[in-house]
């Protein structure tokens, strides 16, 4: 019996005991299915309520904290361009002049130092000269030899009067007179080029001697002496060495660049501002030509500023700013500056009214600065209202 009654035990309880184990099984399986599906979902949901945290969305404000908030309603308006770039300070070359030697010869002596005042016709250096002593010998020949001719010329015409010469000699001696003649004047220009005084000219004419003359380099224009060329001892070529450069500093040009993109805002008459950077210096001036070149290097327009330059300030090569204002008008949408915020990419963008009582952000474009004012070119439409005034506080809302 007691055998039986085991084996009857085994029987039943063997089954059971697999179904329990089965059932316990599938549900510890369940479990451990059901806490990798919630682990694996969960950065799912963080990177969900992540992107939505990070996705901006409109501002409410109290009516307490609307009272400190101020908008602008955007309108087309008017204004002119203002262009800023750079640029560099040269001489103005209608009123300065590069001085050649007039005559060859080594440099005795200079007059003159760099930054010296001269008038017209002063002189700037001492030449030893050996072009003197030549046109002097050949203005005596040639005075010499012309009253020689003229002499001859005027007895063969008495002469010719009573047959004592033939017609023909007659004739070759005027034509012989003046050509002499013709060279004597020659031989005096020569004489004036070299800035012979009158004086010394009367002395050769007269036949008196004259001393040995030293050539005079002078001024042609009154101004400042800005370059120095040469040297004492210094071998000159008439005509070609260049010996000083003599400048009107009252005046100078200032060559500024500009791009494609402005080229269509600047013209001729263009009133400019020209800022150095030394505390508030700035000088006024006009444009007055616009390169027909584009250069090749920069890919921009030389564009010429003309300003006065009271007491010398500008130097030439010296470096500035130069703030053209556009003559012609333009039309366009204009916010004031303080409406403009930049987000976490520098882009610009405004805190914009919306029609339920929020504030979004607007992308903006922004163009040219008028003034306190920027052009908007893309992102908002006449009527438009946006922030001026609290929109850092607008942003800190939104960031929370």
């Amino acid at each position: 019996m007691t055998r039986k009654k085991s084996n009857s035990v085994r029987e039943t309880s063997g089954p059971q005991c697999r179904i329990r184990f089965t059932h316990a099984l599938a549900v510890t399986v369940a479990a451990i299915a059901a806490v990798l599906s919630s682990t694996a979902c969960s950065p799912k949901a963080d990177d969900k309520s992540q992107t939505s945290s990070m996705t901006a969305s409109n501002v409410t404000l109290t009516p307490a904290q609307r009272e400190n908030i101020h908008l602008f309603a955007v309108q087309q308006a008017k204004f002119r361009k203002s262009i800023e770039t750079t640029g560099v300070v040269d001489f103005d070359n209608d009123q300065a002049t590069s001085v050649l030697a007039p005559f060859s010869g080594p440099v005795s002596r200079l007059l003159v130092s760099l930054g010296a005042q001269v008038k017209q016709g002063d002189p700037l250096a001492l030449v030893d000269s050996p072009d003197f002593a030549t046109a002097i010998g050949t203005y005596r020949k040639a005075l010499a030899s012309a009253r020689t001719d003229r002499r001859l010329a005027d007895l063969d015409k008495d002469l010719i009067q009573h047959n004592g010469v033939a017609q023909r000699e007659a004739e070759q001696a005027e034509t012989d007179a003046l050509n002499a003649e013709a060279d004597r004047d020659a031989a005096l220009q020569a004489l004036v080029s070299l800035k012979v005084n009158a004086e010394t000219i009367k002395d050769i004419q007269e036949g008196r001697p004259v001393p040995r003359l030293e050539g005079i380099i002078r001024s042609p224009i009154a101004g400042t002496v800005v370059e120095k060329l040469i040297t004492p001892g210094e071998l000159l070529q008439a005509g070609s060495t260049p010996c000083f450069t003599v400048a009107d500093l009252s005046r100078v040009w200032v060559m500024a660049h500009i791009f494609d993109s402005d080229l269509a805002s600047v013209s001729l008459g263009d009133a400019a501002d020209v800022i150095t950077g030394i505390g508030a210096t700035h000088f006024s001036g006009t444009v007055d030509n616009i390169s027909a070149l584009v250069d090749p290097d920069t890919r921009s327009v030389a564009v010429r500023v003309v300003v006065r330059n009271p007491g010398d300030f500008l130097k030439k090569q010296m470096y500035v700013r130069v703030l053209i204002q556009a003559h012609q008008e333009s039309t366009g949408l204009l916010v004031p500056v303080s409406a403009i915020l930049r987000d976490d990419e520098n882009l610009p963008f405004v805190y914009g009214a919306q029609p339920d009582g929020s504030f979004a952000r607007q992308r903006v474009t922004v163009g040219y600065r008028a003034g306190d004012q920027y052009e908007i070119s893309a992102g908002l439409q006449a009527g438009d209202r946006v922030v001026i005034e609290g929109g850092i506080f607008i942003q800190f809302m939104q960031s929370q």
